[in-house]
């Protein structure tokens, strides 16, 4: 739980409650982060709000990153709470399996609104708070997809590559303000997100990376040991790894 400020660094992350954003959580409070969780399942959140590290503070904020209200006020939540926002780590995502044919507006809507206008929305909200300590950085978590689409993924793998040129955006722009941004794009990932789309005969185990894997890159673009991959985008994978 939230007990006022400190000198802690805050990082706010969406997909809190499973997955890579689960593993990330993990380690950030273990790296000395404070944390907002948010994500759209308020137990999930809970369940990773009890496995971080003793010393660490979080609070929990139970939203949909499509809906901007519920962005402005997961980034209000970090202010209020912890008086300072350092980190902000764009990880939520929906990823439906459908041809073209099947993919329509409704089903685009909804898949850009959480991969690409919810982390939109977070960093407009985030970004003059970012910029305070001159030492903000921005990670968003896309897919290999966006350089080499999976057949089903015409809506998500769009979606996500916009992600990819708001790192860029935000690293050209934020140089003045010394804020850094990065896009992170695994592979395969052993999460559930993935076995909703893949079963094992078509996506074996082994060509999956654990979350942790994923969560470590992401602390790594954090803590400054890939700067000078600043406004890029670092594909990932469990055959070639880190690209």
């Amino acid at each position: 739980m939230a007990s006022g400020t400190g000198d802690r660094p805050v990082a706010l992350v969406t997909g809190a409650g499973s997955g890579v954003g689960r593993a990330l959580c993990v380690l950030l409070s273990k790296a000395g982060y404070d944390l907002v969780l948010m994500a759209r399942t308020r137990l999930s959140l809970e369940q990773t709000a009890a496995m971080l590290d003793r010393a660490a503070r979080s609070v929990i904020e139970a939203g949909d990153v499509s809906d901007p209200a519920q962005c402005s006020r997961a980034v209000d939540r970090a202010l209020s709470e912890f008086g300072r926002l350092d980190v902000l780590v764009n990880n939520a995502g929906f990823a439906p399996l459908k041809p073209i044919e099947e993919t329509d507006p409704k089903l685009l809507y909804r898949t850009f609104g959480i991969n690409a206008f919810g982390p939109a929305c977070l960093i407009h909200s985030a970004w003059p708070h970012l910029g305070a300590r001159k030492r903000g950085c921005i990670v968003n978590v896309s897919t290999m997809g966006t350089k080499d689409p999976f057949p089903g993924f015409f809506g998500y793998a769009a979606a996500k590559a916009a992600v990819n040129l708001m790192a860029r955006s935000c690293a050209q722009e934020g140089r003045a303000k010394g804020i850094r941004a990065f896009a992170v794009a695994p592979g395969a990932i052993e999460t559930p997100m993935l076995r909703s789309n893949f079963p094992e005969s078509k996506v074996p185990a082994s060509a999956a990376m654990p979350p942790e894997r994923v969560a470590e890159l992401i602390v790594e673009c954090i803590e400054g040991k890939h700067d000078a991959r600043n406004g890029q985008t670092i594909f990932v994978s469990a055959g070639r790894g880190v690209e």
